[in-house]
């Protein structure tokens, strides 16, 4: 029975395709005439074209090809002779890889498969492409297969998103830093050579010192000569020929080359066998300014449309590029700045080292005569004299104290230390250590307790070492504690011996104790009994210790005071064999059973002798030799007259200018002492802070002060005084060692007169 075109309902909507279905004429196929289809047929049409997801039918033994709304995009310019095509024969470009699921799916399998790549020549090329699909049997009437159901999702975008966003990752987190800038350039072309689909071609291009020739540092795509990757590049004389690298420079940004074959030939590179059409130039620039450094080019891929998504990329590729080259450049700087500065300190530890050991020399021929005065009887020596020795030999023990410190610490910075680790009854010498503190101490006013008994077992320490640690923790303690208690105890804990030196001193905040233990750092405005110190103590303490073996804690409350913990193992295990002493044990045990002073440790105590508060006391005492020169201190003073035989009478005639002077040297203070007291009624005080309230009850009539104090240092003093009506016009001197212009340029911008 013929159909009629009323049989034709089923075929009504379907959007464009649904038109297109309507309008064709299927006789000239191999399906027939329309009217003559199977139901079989007409039902999966309907279903098709009813559908928004892309769909296709392949219908028949020569697999006639139908499709809806969702899978015309699909086409491209393979539509609209597409639509009744011979399925195979359309995709014929993607059939090594449609095929196989193809084939199964006629024998009545089922083929799911996601993410496939596939080159389809849908628009004139082949081109690259990603899609989810399947291929389902449709039976017949006669329950046969009579065709294959094909949905289709395109996921070519995700995939290529996904693709290069992997590759600017990977370029992102690469290993560059410790590569040279060339390494980092062939490490670039290598890490992106693994994406040969979008980057067919990288090559990477640096200037030399002149700008104007570029050099290949970096090379994928291309294997052995070829003239599209010269070792050299003139960028004026080869932009018209070669890469059009100076065009670039010039406009400075990046630029399309689309005549490739014109200005190369034929260029073959993985992994498309067709010849390079077009590439990308860009600007490697210097970050900060966007000097020019360099360039890259980056082959576009033959299958691929150059579409936004594409030109996105390569921009965002050439700004990673940049990124990575800079921080190259940056880590490259920054390691050889670093290298430059260990060299300056090597030497500087060696010039430490050598001018400390030529310092030692003369002190010791100080030292050595200065010690013989001192010894000599009253009737030899007078007490004024003797006085001034006091001073030279206190300040050479200090001098001494210090070059000590210097030859150790640069011992420690340039990894020369020699230690001799002996087995030492640690109690009785640690106990020794301590006594010599015991005098200035207790004169201060502060308890001071020693509990460093014989330990059951064996210690190795270097004594010269152990030495540094125990006076320069005492002495840090008491420096900064002015009332209360001083503690130092030893004790044996299981596998280590414990040294604790506690305080109720001033204590140290949060924020300082995680610096206290840095080379050359001080704690700002820490009150104690003196500002004077280099800053290496504790750090060269904590070094003695870490060649023990062993760790330094502190804890510490703002004041209530600091506890120091010093933990070394026990025994020699720990410790280099060929630094440890084989000398039997009893013989040390005599040595150190009898109290020895060195001239280190008596270079501590002497120095905590000058902080206590009797060495202020500046009672009269006979001048001292020479003239000072008192032209400033006078230049207020009304002209002197003379009597009859000729010595100025100023003094007896008017009354004496008041100076304060602020320092907490006590040598200093007596030097000063008498140069003026001849003259003026001279007020003493050690810190800014006492300065202030000396200036309230006594108002002097000038200021002479030290800069670096504890409590409040010179500079917070003059504040003071300048931001005082009441005080402001009084006149302020700072005294300081730092003898260079820039000390003088900023104490008169501080407000000094």
């Amino acid at each position: 029975m013929k159909k009629t075109k009323d049989d034709l309902r089923w075929l009504t909507g379907g959007g464009e395709m649904g038109k297109t279905i309507r309008s064709k004429d299927w006789s000239e196929t191999p399906l027939g005439p329309i009217e003559s289809w199977p139901q079989s047929l007409r039902t999966t049409v309907s279903l098709c074209l009813a559908s928004s997801f892309p769909i296709s039918i392949a219908w028949g033994k020569e697999h006639t090809q139908i499709y809806n709304d969702g899978y015309w995009p699909i086409c491209g310019k393979k539509h609209p002779p597409s639509m009744g095509q011979n399925f195979s024969e359309c995709w014929e470009a993607a059939w090594p890889v449609l095929g196989p699921y193809f084939e199964r799916a006629l024998k009545g399998e089922t083929s799911f498969v996601e993410n496939q790549r596939m080159f389809l020549d849908r628009n004139g090329y082949l081109e690259e492409t990603f899609f989810t699909f399947s291929f389902s049997p449709i039976q017949d009437e006669s329950g046969e297969i009579g065709g294959l159901f094909h949905p289709v999702t395109e996921t070519t975008a995700n995939m290529l998103n996904e693709r290069r966003l992997r590759t600017l990752r990977d370029l992102a987190t690469m290993a560059r830093e410790e590569k040279e800038e060339k390494e980092t350039c062939a490490l670039i072309t290598e890490t992106l050579s693994a994406n040969p689909f979008d980057l067919p071609l990288i090559l990477v291009y640096l200037l030399d010192e002149s700008g104007e020739t570029a050099q290949l540092c970096g090379i994928a795509g291309l294997e052995g000569a070829n003239p599209a990757a010269p070792q050299e590049i003139h960028l004026k004389k080869d932009s018209n020929s070669g890469w059009p690298l100076e065009e670039a420079r010039t406009s400075k940004k990046g630029i399309y080359v689309d005549d490739i074959e014109k200005r190369f030939g034929n260029i073959f590179c993985r992994p498309n066998p067709e010849s390079l059409q077009k590439a990308f130039v860009s600007l490697i620039t210097e970050s900060g300014n966007e000097n020019c450094l360099g360039f890259v080019i980056a082959g576009i891929s033959t299958r691929l449309p150059l579409n936004e998504s594409y030109q996105r990329f390569n921009e965002m590729l050439s700004t990673a590029i940049n990124s990575t080259i800079n921080e190259s450049r940056a880590y490259q700087r920054e390691r050889k700045r670093a290298e430059d500065l260990a060299q300056i300190d090597k030497a500087k530890n060696t010039f430490f080292t050598n001018v400390s050991h030529e310092f030692r020399t003369p002190l010791t021929l100080i030292l050595g005569p200065v010690e013989n005065l001192l010894s000599q009887t009253r009737e030899v020596l007078s007490a004024s004299v003797k006085t001034e020795i006091e001073i030279i030999y206190r300040n050479s023990l200090r001098l001494l104290k210090l070059v000590n410190s210097l030859i150790d610490f640069s011992r420690l910075e340039s990894g020369r230390v020699e230690a001799n680790y002996q087995s030492t009854e640690i109690g009785t010498m640690t106990t020794n250590l301590a006594s010599g503190f015991r005098s200035a101490i207790e004169r201060s006013g502060l308890k001071y307790t020693v509990d460093a008994n014989p330990l059951p077992s064996e210690v190795y320490i270097d004594h010269t070492m152990w030495e540094n640690i125990v006076l320069n923790l005492i002495s840090n303690a008491f420096k900064y504690t002015t009332k209360g208690e001083i503690k130092v105890a030893l004790r044996q804990e299981e596998t280590e011996v414990v040294l604790t030196i506690s305080d109720t001193g001033t204590g140290i905040s949060e924020t300082e104790l995680p610096k206290i233990f840095q080379r050359f750092y001080r704690v700002k405005d820490l009150e104690g009994r003196a500002f004077e110190g280099t800053g290496i103590g504790l750090a060269l303490v904590k070094e003695l210790i870490k060649l023990h073996g062993g760790m330094i804690d502190v804890s510490s409350t703002v004041g209530k005071g600091s506890i120091f913990t010093v933990k070394i193992p026990l025994g020699f295990n720990h410790l280099p064999e060929d630094q440890i002493s084989k000398t039997k044990l009893n013989q040390r045990i005599e040595t150190l059973a009898k109290p020895r002073i060195t001239n280190r440790a008596k270079a501590f105590v002497q120095e905590a002798l000058r902080w206590l508060p009797e060495g202020a006391n500046l009672s009269a005492s006979p001048g001292v030799s020479g003239q000072a020169d008192l032209s400033l201190l006078q230049r207020n003073q009304p002209s002197t007259s003379s009597d009859a035989s000729g010595n100025d009478s100023l003094t007896t005639k008017i009354k004496k200018k008041r100076i304060l002077l602020a320092d907490d040297n006590v040598d200093m203070t007596i030097y000063l002492k008498k140069l003026l007291e001849k003259n003026y009624e001279l007020i003493f005080v050690t810190n800014g802070k006492l300065a202030l309230e000396a200036i309230r009850s006594e108002r002097p009539d000038l200021v002479v002060s030290d800069i670096m104090m504890p409590v409040m240092d010179g500079y917070g003093l003059l504040k003071e005084i300048k931001n005082n009506k009441a005080t402001v016009n009084i006149p302020v001197i700072f005294l300081t060692a730092r003898a260079g212009e820039e000390s003088r340029i900023e104490g008169w911008e501080t407000g000094a007169d």
